[in-house]
């Protein structure tokens, strides 16, 4: 897979964050090193499309729960702490400390060997971001218990899916000719993602007494308006110049960040924070504990080769949308009751096989786009950007397949039942929570697509929100289903061997009315 060996003396090790952006590539690098893997989630049904979910033993808990956490912990020799959170808002530094905390105890507890924590690259003695403070005291706690702790130090991340390389990878095509605070002229040492789990892997068989932070990096050291020229020049795009403006500007930064790439302001803001100092490794006593991999460190341009190719071939692994935070599902149909409901409901009948519609219907979202009015689809991304939201600028990691979980531009894969329904999430700025339900089933010689829009209003602001928009929903929702059963047609008739059917089309409609309490 990555090129990493095998281990001579296999561990038991638990990873917390298998659900996060490096969390996700770890497991399967550490199995394919053959460690005995297991996983602590709080929600397995976020890793049930993995690949490597019937390798592993999954434990339902969080990290605030000391017994659960011991538990756990029985008979693990190595604990993967890969839990930080970029947007946590106001107190999230004493969350995190304490969370660390309580898993040292836990760890202490249960008998661990080595913790391993992946923090960031920081000077000594500079007055840090909230962000990088925060993760600095949880690598201390770590290093300060009675286990051994190993605590890498990286800075940003090259890969794809990375928020690091989506917004290098934004900002750069954005503009030709870029103002930009006086950041950009810092000292940045970049490291391929690749790089990072090769050290968290050999961190596992790493022997003997270890405590101490270990500075990680490609050896290659550039600016950041650097890395968004070389960027540039491995995309194929024309030089980019970057003014270097002698302002600082970090909170104005992070709000053109969230504007002009698909990072939300929560992240952007702290990602932002955390490039207002030099961020270079300090010393390489790396290399007396683990060899450098076989072919040396991967350089930053050959880093952004990579991830480009991956994200061209659709073989992104995972991404740092789809390590959202956790939300309420759908309530059932029956469990309505007592809410109030509104709900816009389609159905279209079509000569196309129910396995082509169910294709359309994987593939939507991304360059697929939404199959009606992409203006008006726009226009709406661009004003949830503005008020902070997620936009529809995400995209999704596989152009054709999806998984519970994952991000497609402002919704999140809530619930798949493949060649049937797909149930997606909004996390778009609302007054209220939003579903979006598409179904196909078996209908004579075609299908019957249907499609459903789900919302809960949140107090009087939800009801006129809902009918603030209603107009715009007799628009689109019903181009929306006329559109994907055409495609699925043509799909179709592109196939060989197939029969398209020879019923008509016709569709139908539900009133976009409120269900009401009863519904």
């Amino acid at each position: 897979m990555t090129g990493i060996p095998p281990t001579p003396h296999p561990k038991t090790v638990l990873v917390t964050g298998a659900t996060g952006y490096i969390g996700g590539r770890l497991v399967p690098r550490l199995l394919e090193a053959g460690h005995n893997v297991k996983v602590l989630v709080r929600t397995p049904a976020k890793i049930a499309g993995v690949p490597w979910l019937e390798k592993v033993e999954v434990v339902q808990s969080s990290l605030d729960d000391g017994a659960a956490l011991r538990a756990a912990l029985a008979g693990v020799d190595v604990l993967y702490y890969l839990v930080h959170s970029m947007a946590g808002g106001s107190g999230f530094e004493a969350k995190e400390k304490e969370m660390a905390a309580l898993t040292a105890e836990a760890a202490e507890s249960a008998g661990v060997d080595r913790i391993v924590y992946l923090g960031g690259l920081h000077p000594s003695g500079a007055e840090l971001s909230t962000h990088m403070r925060s993760r600095e005291a949880v690598g201390k706690i770590f290093l300060d218990s009675p286990v051994d702790a190993v605590v890498f130090q990286a800075g940003v991340v090259i890969g794809s899916g990375s928020a690091s390389f989506e917004m290098i990878r934004h900002l750069s095509e954005t503009l030709p000719l870029m103002p930009a605070p006086s950041w950009v002229r810092n000292k940045i040492e970049a490291i391929a993602v690749r790089d990072v789990l090769y050290y968290l892997v050999g961190a596992a068989s790493l022997e003997g007494h270890i405590n101490r932070t270990f500075d990680i990096g490609s050896r290659q050291v550039l600016t950041y308006g650097g890395m968004m020229q070389e960027y540039a020049a491995e995309a194929g795009l024309p030089y980019r110049m970057v003014l270097a403006l002698p302002i600082p500007a970090p909170k104005l930064a992070g709000m053109w960040v969230a504007l002009t790439t698909p990072i939300p302001l929560s992240m952007s803001l702290p990602l932002v924070e955390s490039l207002q100092h030099d961020a270079v490794a300090r010393e390489h006593d790396i290399d007396d504990y683990i060899p450098l991999p076989e072919g040396g460190l991967t350089p930053y341009r050959r880093a952004v080769a990579l991830a480009l190719g991956r994200e061209r071939d659709g073989q992104v692994e995972t991404t740092w949308a789809n390590a959202g935070a956790d939300a309420d599902p759908l309530p059932s149909d029956p469990e309505w009751a007592g809410h109030r409901v509104y709900v816009d409901e389609r159905s279209y009948s079509s000569p196309a096989a129910p396995e082509h519609v169910w294709t359309i219907i994987e593939g939507i979202g991304g360059q697929n786009g939404w199959y009606s009015l992409p203006l008006a689809w726009s226009v709406r991304g661009w004003l949830d950007k503005l008020t902070g939201g997620a936009g529809l600028a995400r995209g999704r990691r596989h152009p054709r397949l999806l998984a519970e979980g994952e991000v497609v531009d402002w919704w999140r894969v809530e619930r798949i039942d493949r060649g049937r329904l797909l149930r997606l999430r909004a996390e778009m700025r609302a007054p209220g929570r939003a579903w979006l339900e598409l179904m196909v089933e078996p209908e004579g010689n075609g299908s019957l697509y249907r499609q459903r829009a789900i919302f809960f209003p949140k107090g009087l602001s939800g009801k006129l929100y809902w009918l603030a928009v209603l107009p715009f929903h007799s628009l689109i929702f019903p181009a929306m289903s006329r559109n994907i059963a055409a495609a699925a047609q043509r799909l179709a008739e592109t196939e060989p061997g197939t029969d398209p059917g020879t019923g008509p089309e016709r569709e139908t409609r539900a009133e976009s009315e409120p269900a009401g309490p009863n519904a």
